[in-house]
């Protein structure tokens, strides 16, 4: 507990930037081993989103996703992207970029350019994201502001959901409480 303290007080004296990378390292710690991670060749945990990730560029595609040090007993995993520097409609909700459940326990990536099929080959299902679309949406942060911190969260379950292939993300979170054996997180940085 003591370490995490420091961490998290060190984490507040360099600002933001050293969040994804205490996140990583806390992220799905079990009994003893190391966290899960959640990585991407496209751009370091942190960094920038290059353009074909974003809205940048007319037809955005997904970033391909890797993932090591899976809990034991993972039946399947939850990716959810989100943009958590907005609030909308004066709420605690957020811009919903990528919602995936249901992906396999023995699968460790999503490859690059995820079509917006809602039901994959895997047997995974896309939900719609904040545009109402099912599948993929790049960040767009307006052109005006800072840079918005995307996030990727991939968690680990003990079980297989058991929602509505239309299932909100309020719905995912619920069904997933209580199933949750290791969760990994990583940001990338955007706006136009």
């Amino acid at each position: 507990m003591r370490i995490t303290r420091i961490l998290t007080l060190a984490a507040a004296a360099l600002g933001v930037a050293a969040l994804p990378v205490l996140a990583q390292q806390r992220g799905g710690r079990g009994m003893g081993g190391p966290g899960m991670t959640l990585t991407t060749p496209a751009f370091s945990d942190g960094d920038e989103i290059p353009p074909k990730y974003t809205q940048s560029s007319p037809n955005p595609i997904s970033p391909k996703l890797e993932w090591t040090n899976v809990p034991a007993n993972t039946a399947a995993f939850v990716l959810i992207m989100h943009d958590p520097d907005v609030a909308l409609q004066k709420s605690l909700n957020d811009q919903l970029h990528w919602l995936v459940i249901n992906i396999p326990g023995e699968a460790r990536e999503l490859p690059e350019a995820v079509p917006p099929d809602a039901k994959r080959p895997d047997g995974s299902v896309q939900g719609k994201n904040g545009g109402g679309v099912i599948g993929y949406r790049g960040p767009g942060a307006p052109a005006v502001g800072p840079h918005h911190h995307y996030t990727w969260e991939l968690f680990a379950l003990d079980a297989k959901l058991e929602v509505p292939d239309d299932a909100t993300r309020a719905d995912v979170l619920r069904a997933m409480d209580g199933h949750i054996l290791g969760k990994a997180v990583l940001v990338g940085r955007f706006h136009r």
